[in-house]
């Protein structure tokens, strides 16, 4: 089986365009961790700072939503290794069906 991914693109401007586009889906998952970890740093350091307890359920929450965004983009969105595994596969099976 072909573990490589389908590159067959037209011209450099399609490569561009593709390589920008997943360039910008893992920097938006960069941006979503660092605004995750700077508010719940401030929250946690006011809530100690007054004598309280630190907002876990605020932080378990807001984490699993980038844990689930962050197998979106790395895992299992457009262009992820696993998810090109599994369209290679796919399209073999049913160009094999066909053949069949």
């Amino acid at each position: 089986m072909n573990t490589t991914p389908n590159t067959d693109f037209n011209n450099a401007s399609d490569i561009d365009r593709l390589a920008r586009r997943r360039v910008g889906v893992r920097l938006g998952w960069l941006t979503h961790a660092t605004v995750y970890l700077l508010v719940m740093g401030g929250l946690t350091a006011m809530a100690l700072w007054q004598g309280r307890h630190p907002p876990v359920a605020a932080a378990f929450g807001w984490g699993l939503g980038l844990a689930i965004h962050g197998l979106r983009v790395f895992v299992a969105g457009k262009g992820s290794a696993l998810r090109e595994r599994l369209v290679d596969a796919e399209r073999q099976r049913l160009v094999a069906r066909r053949g069949a």
